[in-house]
């Protein structure tokens, strides 16, 4: 059987190099070495607004008095450089500094961005912060921690949107920023008077007192058991973190670089790696206003159909929905398929069915595969750390370090945890001291508690695969542990299309059991109506009957208790961001989800719900 034919794509590191330190501990690094990088993320900036002053540097459609998106509106690199710097000449006005930075309260903007190059010119770290905080929580705790975290000297806010959270958690006597809109009782600054501020050589002065140690932003963890934290994110390790992906996906240099971007720039994947790419290649990014839920993907469709990337990033509920869309969505496979040198997901697993039907719409297209690459990062690592290197990718492999990266392999309770060290790694957590120790090992390496294994122990070029988060792994009452990364995977990927994802259960207890968060694909399997609760449609006989197959299925291939799934129940209720079960980017926070559904999991165990499956 011939090999399928790939879309060419070269990829920048192939070997590496492993050493040995005793039984239980390796390093592991490219052959490549790091070649030299910008000093700060501003001088690219310059650089392309002085060599494509005219090039568009970002776009976003207009919103409609209907509250649909109209026409896209563009702003060059030039426009961003004239606009960023009367902007950082206000922030200078004010005296704003680390000790009193930007906080940010919005989602992915025109304005979001050039206030974000505005902080970059003037050295005034910026806090891209969680738009649900201040939106869809009804306490605001996590708000209030980020603002106490940092002590804002000034607090953005893209609309009148904000306005509740911002009287709930900002004093009156710090300065409000908006785009559009007011709150009543409370003075606010426009941002166009931002924007209009007539720049002095004092602009010029600060910029050239930023260097590789200045602090940019402050990107906050996700919170998963304790509130979250203010990762430190410096010049050095965002530059030096763009040149590793640079030489590590030559693809992103090769023409000129197009994306189509949803994803939340408070977040690493959205606001450093995609957003900083684009800054650093010179690059056009159009602002997807869609999200891969049910009330959003039709946006991010219709902007497929429209602009045709040349790299393509998503998270996995997202290629699942353009998965879909593209088997009778002939307009989307056009465009997308064009010119789209890469896909590339991150933040979950993705599930195999996923994988081989977006190949099956794209060899029928254009009679070849788009390469699908992945890797492992974090928020601590800038976060791109460890890519793939061929296009024969499978679910769950991860590949080798970037240049400049160096991987500690360490044996930890019978998995081998991955640990960093490299330019692109954070200096610490803010005004977080004993974290920051914590973090580190003896040797300065970062803990990242994921857990790997090698692809093929005897083809080591081939690199890592994922094992799991070791936090996540957890004891039966018999001592066995549960190998929690790999068992999720593969009960996803046996309950495609009807599992979103799961958590398990059993810690301390005698079984695995599994809580489904099922997709809307379950209603139509139940046969119900529109008007049926989804409660009834997970208690429904057809699809009790798909998850009692699914379930089967998976007991044939069990070895044991610890890969055995005992008991499945299926949640009606979605999981949440406001209770840190769910991230900006989709993926399941699984402690948190187990803190929260407590009475769920002892439900469970006690077979008392109303929709168990077991093995039959």
């Amino acid at each position: 059987m011939n090999a399928p034919q790939f879309r060419p794509l070269k990829f920048g590191v192939t070997r590496v190099e492993l050493r040995s330190s005793g039984p239980d501990t390796q390093y592991l690094k490219a052959e490549q070495s790091l070649n030299a990088f910008p000093q700060r993320m501003t001088d690219r900036l310059q650089h392309w607004a002085q060599t494509t002053p005219e090039h568009s540097f970002m776009a976003r459609r207009t919103l409609q008095a209907d509250g649909t998106r109209g026409d896209w509106q563009h702003i060059s690199y030039a426009h961003a450089w004239r606009t960023a710097r009367s902007i950082a000449q206000a922030l200078i006005e004010r005296g704003l500094s680390a000790e009193r930075p930007v906080v940010i309260l919005s989602e992915n903007s025109l304005e979001h961005a050039l206030l974000a190059l505005g902080c970059m010119l003037a050295g005034v770290p910026f806090v891209p912060t969680s738009p649900p905080y201040s939106l869809v929580s009804v306490d605001y705790d996590k708000l209030k921690h980020v603002l106490k975290t940092v002590t804002p000297g000034l607090v953005f806010a893209s609309d009148a949107r904000y306005a509740k959270a911002i009287a709930a958690t900002v004093s009156a006597e710090l300065e409000v920023v908006m785009a559009e809109g007011n709150i009543e009782g409370r003075a606010v600054t426009p941002f166009d008077s931002l924007c209009a501020t007539p720049e002095t050589p004092a602009v010029d002065a600060a910029m050239a007192a930023t260097g590789p140690d200045t602090i940019v932003k402050f990107l906050f963890t996700s919170g998963s058991t304790k509130m979250p934290k203010a990762v430190i994110n410096t010049q050095r390790l965002w530059c030096a973190n763009q040149q590793q992906m640079a030489q590590s996906m030559p693809v992103l240099a090769e023409q000129a670089l197009v994306l189509v971007d949803w994803l939340p720039w408070n977040h690493t994947f959205g606001g450093n790696h995609n957003f900083g790419m684009v800054v650093f290649h010179g690059g056009t990014l159009y602002i997807d206003d869609g999200k891969p839920t049910p009330a959003l993907i039709h946006e991010t469709l219709r902007n497929l159909r429209e602009i045709a990337p040349t790299v393509y990033f998503n998270v996995p509920t997202g290629f699942e929905a353009i998965a879909n869309a593209m088997k009778s969505d002939d307009q989307l496979r056009k465009t997308l398929l064009s010119r789209v040198q890469m896909f590339f997901y991150a933040g979950a697993a993705l599930a195999q069915p996923i994988w081989d039907s977006l190949y099956e719409s794209q060899e029928r297209e254009v009679g070849e595969r788009i390469v699908m690459g992945t890797g492992l990062g974090m928020t601590e690592s800038g976060p791109f750390g460890i890519f793939v290197t061929n296009p024969f990718v499978q679910a769950g492999d991860l590949g080798v370090p970037a240049p400049g990266l160096e991987l500690k392999l360490v044996q930890m309770q019978g998995k081998t945890e991955v640990r960093y060290r490299g330019p692109n790694i954070t200096p610490g957590y803010w005004r977080n001291p004993q974290e920051t120790a914590d973090a580190f090992d003896e040797e300065g390496f970062f803990k990242t508690g994921d857990a790997v294994q090698w692809i093929d122990q005897a083809k080591m070029h081939l690199g890592l695969k994922f094992d799991g988060r070791i936090a996540e792994d957890f004891k039966l009452a018999t001592g066995t542990f549960v190998s929690v990364g790999p068992l999720r995977s593969k009960i996803i990927a046996a309950g495609t299309p009807y599992i979103q994802d799961v958590v398990l259960t059993g810690i301390n207890l005698k079984e695995v059991g599994a809580m489904v968060f099922p997709t809307a694909a379950v209603r139509a399997l139940s046969g119900l109506g529109a008007e049926a609760s989804l409660s009834e449609v997970l208690s429904s006989a057809p699809v009790l009957a798909q998850f009692q197959d699914i379930v089967n299925t998976l007991a044939k291939t069990a070895t044991g208790s610890a890969s055995r799934v005992a008991r499945l129940c299926l949640l009606s209720e979605p999981p949440t961001i406001d209770k840190g079960e769910i991230t900006d980017k989709g993926s399941i926070n699984q402690r948190s989800v187990l803190n929260h559904r407590a009475d769920t999991v002892t439900a469970l165990h006690a077979d008392t719900l109303d929709n168990i499956v077991k093995p039959q």
